[in-house]
């Protein structure tokens, strides 16, 4: 059983019910302090238990899910006393690395060999631990913890054979390890494993000793820990003391009648102890030949001379259980110096017993000898703990999802549908019951909720208990919305009306217990679609018309359990595949068995049928597949259907192309994942369910967006600001020609491509003598119809349908939709009920007093009845699910406010990105509160005639609305920044257990989601990030800074990080992994698969003289693949330290303007800050600069989250990284992002996720913003030079063969525009020093056609803001002045631009004549004001035209009162014509001069 593997933010709960589940354990493992216990069981499942290293009593902390086999092996991942991570293995070859203090998977993978010991061994002694692995295949292999890969073989030269045994361990004296491996056959093997061996990996190592001994089929081989000399072997008939030196026997003992010994250890060097397959332990003192000390050693022993037992660990109530007990011994060396020896033994019933291996002396034990006894004295355990005790011990007992209605019947099979908010429950009784899955939740968890048993339904039908259920129409839309399905284990199937609880037919078609129901595929037969396909137990599979109310197939002739079904609708097929790997093909039209097929052909007809699924998404994507495959497919096996189905597959697959093209990618309705999901989990399936409820967050933010935005229309939209669409086309419209001539030449062009196409259309009539074109129009009409019809008829409905996928077409889809329940009222919101219990239960009560008064009485949430079981999902749908025996009776004050942040750091994160994205965004909407199960909205009064009552109600609802901003805006704050503080605080006055610490949330975590698909997630996150690096300090930035530094990629060669969409996944994504989300992940996470990138050679290692670079050379050596590890943290570095360097770079390298004064700051690190070390600075900018620059491939996609980091943090740290960016390629590449703006990409506040392409150009656009507003002179200074380079090359485009319409800076040019605005309205000063550069930028963005008849103020007002710009329209001129005192005069007709140095300073104005034939130019720090005149030289005016000063005035000096200070007026004076000959100077003040020409 395993989680979804969802990419969202995914937040689980468990309803584990009054009993606790099942926990038959097959092994187990303590940590070296004693501290933490887990144990493994025959379900798959491993449970961790916390004990207290005094009384030895264990208490189950919580379940860690994933395995789908019986735990064979657990051993610790590192050597250390707290057992931080343990490795477990299973009997089908996964294996997976936990993290045991937060409760991740770090690492999962499905091996094909199968373990069945592994021994946990660190060479030289340090932390870091290899696994020695051993079982059904000849070698030994080695494999490292956390990743899971193979890094040694020890293979065998001489008698190959499965190993039995083995034991690792580093002789006195010697530099090497020696490897013991005792085979099945009974052939000692000896390997020595040196530092040569370790260095080339991927080469086996070969044995260097072997010996034949009398030993087969042992099961543990154990040296002594004291004096490396003597072995013990542990084999089922006998267990055998030999001579580790030339494996020579030295004594042996039977096993007794009916038994068999399992396993052994010394307890000294003259003492073992040994157990056996019934778990019991028996201690013996050894005879003189085999301890070493004695002088009899390897003498022959006399008869006397056996094993003496003295002592027999032994449970007072043994049972019998189907399954033998898991045993290990566990040696710890105390505190205080003494030597504590436990051997623990797990039951099948889940029950864990510690017994205390006693302390007997040598005296002692010759007192016991000289007393003749035949049974030795029997000692019971110390402790004994089970999840049942455990579970009695709560009081309050546990609640299951039906605990409101009986809680004396099981449940044993559940559903959750969506659409209707109804929980259905199959019970043992064969009863199953309908209730509103929301508010039962709510009654359960929540303190002043009522139980709504009103409009519970019971459906009585079947004998026994149900085992299995299905909502059709959940899966596919083809099905009637009114029925379920159910199984049960009286053979029988039952078809359900759920809206009026009625049993429409019984089907009993099987023998055998139902145990699963399907859905076939949507490409299916007609006849197909209509069925559900049901498995039972008697190991038959059928087909069930759920129209015909009849079996269409019976396939029962399968010798062993079925496994798994797969499908060929096109060719008719259904495989079923049995659990002895047979293959058995069935034809569901006529239901005859078509062949049988065992071995690899049916692994590989499996594997095509997995192909041809993947194949169908291509399709839809815009790959157009030649449907003629298909259909000569169907002519071959003479299947009619598969014919009729090629041909339409061929339309829809057209239809998906050109639809795509023109797809709007601002709400992706498939990409959003449903708010709330209930779902039933069991141990076994002989056991009830329990149930997990899944939240997914970013579906809930979405789905409440979706639902703000729908309410609004186009113009509601664009006044909130959500959506800037008219302001953007006024601005693009600029830059396309005015000209009716152009447009005439395009409408001329597409005529002729019409007429062209009409003419073709006629040639391939009169080719077709057959009329199939005419068919196939006729049937592409026939299908658009009918998807207009249904689209219409889909418009009807509410929002709580919208998440059903439209795949399937049918005739009476239109009834089936009406008949629905709709029976919510219409103020009602199931996804704010699903926000409202969410942030109920995440929420930190009794944090902030003043706080929680608020959210219960204004924002409507309420405190949890009683502690909360959160889980945690991790990569590959793994799964940690605390149980409520931990800590057992904690108030849920104490858990809401301190115990709930002390499970994990990663559930921390998690649940405060979903608290602070949920608190903005009710915070940005206009419903804000929850009042008895109502949703509050205040939307603003429309603008019409109200009378003052109707005022006065409107201004209390506005200030209702913002104290409800308010409180959302508080408890956004509260966790964003204050909780770690708040929590301290509360620690300290309750001196909270040792056990419970505050688990801050991962600042790696954050740093993968700073591009989060979802805007509020995204803002969560940088909040939270932002937050807790400044909380930690410099120092603690430093830290992180050396940290993360070490795994920061360089560039001198070929970089091949990779970066794929965050998605808890896409896997896409996350940030990291795979899997990531998977990141169903919901884990989020930066994809990442592909080699290593490589580590600088000579070049860059000659100029670097880092030594944390140095270290990082050392880590990349320690871990030599690792690629898919290694990459996610080299993105995690990337963005973590981009983030540091953007934000707080100054503090982090401010080393140099500290001084000696302050021995703190002299820790921080160079290398952000403006010192002469910026390696850190422009090692950060080139991996960032790469990221946005890089080439789109496979591996680095073009759209990503981690590119978007990229361009983000380069906008956000601009001034940092600007010494070392090559601005020109930075600003085009961004430019480039941006040029299909207007089809796009909305505001920055639009909630919604967007397509990766738009959510680029939406990023794209904030980081140009910055940049211009951070660095407006080092923008505007690049994009002239580029200008001035694009005007070069259009002079020479047609000699060089150039399109230029393709260009950055031709497609671009609204984006452009918007910036230059955006400066001119913000940093008036800054621009009016580069006012030349500027002018030219804007004329090479609008189209030259809008200033034939318009004036510059007009076209582009802005711009004329400043008095030093003119524009004369008659003459199609403008000047501009600069503030060299130098006039630019640019003539539109000719493109062309003449340069006056006209003033010796700064110009403050100028301005044409109305005429246009004469210029005034004023400077007012030179007190000048010139007239200039055109003229033509040369016979008749045809030569140059030549500018020329005409008269010059020296003015009044401007008064102090006018000058500016620090920043320019735009306005400060300007210049008016009055007449032909006379221009006037009009200082701010309000003065003005009169000048004549």
């Amino acid at each position: 059983m395993a989680g979804p593997t969802s990419p969202h933010l995914v937040i689980p709960l468990m309803f584990w019910g009054e009993s606790s589940p099942s926990h038959c354990i097959s092994a187990i493992q303590i940590s070296h302090d004693h501290c933490t216990l887990v144990t493994g069981s025959h379900d798959g499942q491993l449970c961790v238990w916390v004990m207290d290293p005094n009384t030895y009593k264990a208490t189950p902390k919580c379940l860690l899910v994933g395995h789908t086999a019986s735990i064979v092996c657990l051993v610790a991942a590192k050597n250390t006393l707290e057992m931080e991570c343990i490795v477990s293995s299973s009997e089908n070859g996964e294996m997976c690395t936990w993290d045991l203090i937060d409760g991740q998977c770090i690492e999962s993978v499905k091996l094909p060999q199968i373990h069945s010991h592994i021994q946990s061994y660190s060479f030289g002694g340090t932390e870091d631990a290899s696994l020695f692995c051993i079982g059904n295949y000849p070698e030994i292999l080695v494999i490292d913890p956390f990743t899971l890969e193979i890094i040694m073989n020890l293979t065998s030269r001489v008698h190959p054979d499965w190993m039995a045994a083995i034991h690792v361990l580093r002789p006195t004296r010697r530099q090497d390890d020696v490897v013991l491996g005792l085979t099945t056959s009974g052939v000692v093997k000896v390997w020595t494993v040196g530092a040569q061996d370790l260095n080339n990996l991927g080469e086996p190592v070969l044995e260097h000793e072997s010996k034949q001994i009398r030993c087969l089929s042992a099961t543990s081989m154990t040296c002594c820990l004291y004096n490396q000399r003597t072995v013990i072997i542990v084999s089922p008939k006998y267990w055998q003391i030999y001579d580790a030196g030339d494996f020579s026997l030295l004594c042996s003992m039977a096993s007794r009648q009916g038994e068999s010994w399992v396993g052994g250890d010394f307890l000294a060097t003259d003492r073992v102890i040994v157990w056996n397959n019934a778990g019991t332990g028996f201690i013996y003192r050894l005879p003189t030949n085999c301890v070493v000390e004695s002088k009899d050693f390897h003498n022959k022993s006399s008869e006397e001379d056996f094993p003496f037992l003295y002592c027999v660990l032994k449970l007072a109530d043994e049972q019998k259980f189907p399954c033998p007990p898991s045993i290990r011994c566990s040696l710890v060396v105390k505190g205080d110096g003494r030597l504590v020896k436990l051997l623990l033994r797990g039951d099948a019933n889940g029950r864990v017993s510690v017994f205390s291996i006693p302390e007997v002396t040598d005296n002692q034990l010759e007192q016991i000898q000289q007393l003749d006894f035949d049974n030795p004295p029997i000692m019971n355990p110390q402790s004994c703990s089970s999840l049942a005790d455990a579970w009695d011990a709560i009081y309050p007992k546990p609640v299951g999802v039906l605990s409101h209605v009986d809680n004396n019947i099981s449940v044993t099979a559940s559903l959750y549908i969506t659409t209707q908010n109804r929980l259905v429950c199959g019970r043992a009784d064969g009863s199953i019951v309908l209730v509103n899955g929301l508010a039962t939740l709510k009654s359960l968890l929540l303190q002043q909720s009522q139980n709504d048993l009103q409009n519970m339904l019971t459906l009585e039908g079947h004998t026994s208990r149900v085992t299995c259920l299905l909502y059709p129409y959940q899966l596919h839309t083809r099905y009637d919305p009114v029925q379920l399905v159910s199984g049960g284990a009286d053979f029988t199937l039952c078809l359900w009306d759920i809206s009026s609880g009625t049993l429409l037919q019984k089907f009993c078609v099987q023998v055998g217990e139902i145990a699963q129901l399907l859905v076939p595929p949507a490409n299916s037969s007609p006849r197909i679609l209509q069925c559900i396909c049901s498995v039972a137990k008697d190991h038959s599979v059928s087909l069930i018309s759920l129209k015909e109310r009849k079996c269409v197939l019976l396939a029962s002739r399968h010798l062993f359990p079925v496994t798994c079904i797969k499908w060929r609708p096109l060719d008719d097929f259904m495989m079923v595949a049995c659990s002895d790997g047979t293959l058995y093909v069935w034809q569901m039209e006529t239901g005859q068995l078509d062949r049988v097929v065992h071995g690899m052909s049916a692994e590989e007809i499996l594997n095509a049928c997995d192909e041809s699924v993947s194949i169908v998404p291509s399709f839809q994507e815009g790959g157009l597949a030649n449907p003629a495959v298909h259909f000569f497919r169907g002519l071959k096996h003479r299947n009619i259907s598969a014919i009729r189905h090629a041909a339409l597959r061929g339309l829809n697959q057209l239809q998906h192309a050109s639809a795509s093209g023109h797809h709007d990618s601002g709400d992706h309705a498939k990409d959003r994942g449903v708010p709330l999901t209930i779902q039933g989990l069991r141990s076994n399936a002989s056991e009830k369910e329990f149930h997990a409820v899944f939240f997914d967050a970013e579906a809930l933010v979405v789905q409440l967006l979706h639902e703000e935005y729908s309410l609004m229309s186009p113009n509601t939209l664009e006044t909130h600001g959500l959506i800037n669409q008219s302001e953007y086309q006024k601005v693009a419209a600029l830059t396309h020609s005015a000209s009716p001539d152009a447009q005439k030449k395009i409408a001329d062009f597409l005529g002729k491509v019409k007429d062209k196409a009409g003419d073709m259309e006629r040639r391939l009539k009169d080719k077709d003598k057959h009329g199939i074109l005419a068919k196939v129009r006729e049937s592409a009409e026939n299908m658009q119809h009918k998807i207009q019809s249904r689209s219409d008829a889909g418009a009807s409905v509410r929002s709580s349908e919208r998440g059903a996928e439209d795949d399937g077409l049918s005739n009476n889809e239109n009834v089936r939709q009406r008949q629905i329940p709709h029976t919510l009222p219409n103020d009602w919101s199931l996804t704010m009920e699903i926000a409202q219990l969410l942030l109920s239960l995440l929420h930190g009560w009794t944090l902030d007093k003043d706080l929680d008064h608020a959210c219960q009485n204004r924002l409507g949430l309420a405190k949890p009845k009683s502690p909360v079981c959160f889980g945690l999902i991790s990569r590959s749908g793994h799964m940690m699910l605390m149980l409520p025996t931990w800590p057992a009776g904690e108030p849920v004050d104490h858990f809401t406010s301190f115990g709930h942040w002390a499970i994990s750091s990663t559930l921390t994160t998690n649940h405060l990105l979903a608290i602070v994205a949920l608190s903005n965004t009710l915070m940005s909407m206009n419903s804000a509160a929850f009042t008895d199960g109502k949703i509050i909205r205040q939307f603003p009064p429309r603008e019409i005639a109200r009378s003052s009552e109707d005022r006065k109600g409107e201004e209390s609802s506005m200030v209702l609305d913002v104290q409800t901003k308010q409180g959302w805006s508080l408890m956004a704050t509260l966790h964003c920044v204050l909780l770690p503080d708040k929590v301290q605080e509360l620690q300290l006055l309750h001196n909270s257990s040792v056990l419970e610490v505050f688990r801050k949330a991962q600042i790696e975590m954050l740093a993968r989601r700073w591009q989060d698909r979802c805007l509020e997630i995204r803002e969560a996150a940088q909040a939270l990030l932002l937050a807790e690096l400044e909380r930690v300090g410099v120092d603690g930035r430093k830290s992180l800074v050396d940290k993360w530094a070490t795994f920061l990629p360089t560039y001198a060669d070929p970089f091949t990080i990779i970066g794929s969409s965050l998605s808890v996944g896409s896997n896409a994504a996350n940030l990291t992994g795979s899997g990531t989300q998977n990141l169903s992940i919901p884990s989020q996470q930066w994809g990442s698969d592909g080699s290593s990138p490589a580590r600088p050679t000579g070049e860059y290692e000659a100029e670097e003289d880092h030594d944390d670079e140095d270290d990082g050379e050392d880590v990349a050596l320690r871990r030599p693949n690792r690629s898919m590890e290694l990459k996610r943290r080299q993105a995690t570095s990337v963005v973590l330290l981009g983030v540091i360097g953007a934000e707080f770079g100054q503090d982090v390298g401010e080393n140099k303007r500290t001084g000696e004064a302050d021995p703190r700051k002299k820790k921080t690190v160079e290398g952000f800050g403006l010192g002469p070390n910026q390696n850190l600075a422009r090692l950060t900018s080139k991996a960032l600069t790469y990221l946005l620059l890089a080439p789109a491939t496979p591996k680095l996609p073009l759209h990503t989250s981690l590119r978007r980091a990229a361009i983000d943090l380069i906008g956000r740290g601009f001034t940092v990284w600007e010494p070392h960016l090559d601005v020109s390629k930075v600003l085009l590449s961004m430019l480039e992002l941006c040029c299909e703006g207007d089809k796009l990409i909305p505001s920055m506040s639009y909630g919604l996720p967007l397509s990766p392409a738009a959510d680029s150009c939406r990023t794209s656009r904030h980081a140009l913003t910055l940049i211009a507003t951070a660095r407006p002179a080092a923008f505007i200074t690049t994009m002239a030079r580029e200008v001035a380079r694009y005007i070069t090359l259009q002079q020479n485009a047609q000699a060089l063969n150039v399109n230029l319409a393709n260009t950055t800076l031709a497609r671009a040019k609204p984006e452009i525009l918007r910036v230059i605005e955006l400066l001119i309205d913000k940093m008036q000063a800054d621009i009016s020093d580069l006012l030349v550069e500027v002018t030219d930028i804007v004329l090479h963005c609008v189209d030259h056609g809008h200033l034939k008849g318009r004036s510059l103020s007009e076209v582009f007002p802005s711009l004329c803001r400043f008095s030093q710009i003119t524009h004369c329209s008659s003459s199609r001129r403008i000047a501009v002045g600069s503030r060299n005192g130098s006039l630019a005069l640019y003539e539109l007709r000719g493109q062309k631009c003449q340069y006056i140095q006209a003033h010796n300073a700064e110009i403050t104005a100028c301005a044409f004549s109305p005429d246009g034939k004469n210029l005034a130019s004023y400077s007012s720090t030179e007190n000048r004001l010139s007239f200039w005149q055109q003229s033509a030289t040369g016979v008749f005016g045809l030569g140059a035209v030549q500018t020329r000063c005409v008269k010059t005035y020296t003015t009044d000096p401007v008064p102090q009162c006018v000058r500016p200070g620090s920043t320019i007026p735009l306005r400060m004076a300007r210049l008016q014509w009055h007449s032909g000959k006379t221009v006037a100077i009009m200082l701010s003040d309000g003065s003005e001069t009169r000048y004549h020409l």
